[in-house]
């Protein structure tokens, strides 16, 4: 399982915290440093079963300054996202085919 992380985040944090709680082994990947690719994020778009504005911070200033709008395509918002991982909901765990987004943090364990 890999968890897309952001340490300066109470939810990621709490999230992993839970993980680590449970005895779930995971992989951490600080996103902020190792953005992931349109495909990665395509393939975790299609794990989670939503639309890519659900999988974003749209109250992020970089949303406004970049122009971009909760009705642009998922392919737009895809790619703002690899360009600019800040944008990307967190925490999101991976587990497989499966993800779940860690708001509230309890969610992540109906996917172990």
């Amino acid at each position: 399982m890999i968890l897309w992380h952001n340490p300066r985040c109470s939810k990621s944090r709490q999230t992993l915290a839970l993980l680590e709680e449970k005895g779930v082994t995971v992989e951490v990947r600080k996103y902020l440093e190792a953005a992931p690719s349109v495909d990665e994020l395509r393939a975790v778009q299609a794990a989670l079963g939503c639309s890519a504005v659900d999988m974003m911070r749209p109250k992020e200033s970089e949303f406004k300054e970049q122009g971009l709008s909760k009705t642009d395509s998922d392919e737009v918002l895809l790619a703002a996202m690899a360009t600019t991982p800040k944008l990307i909901e967190r925490p999101i765990l991976i587990n497989g085919e499966r993800a779940a987004l860690g708001r509230p943090p309890e969610k992540v364990l109906e996917i172990i």
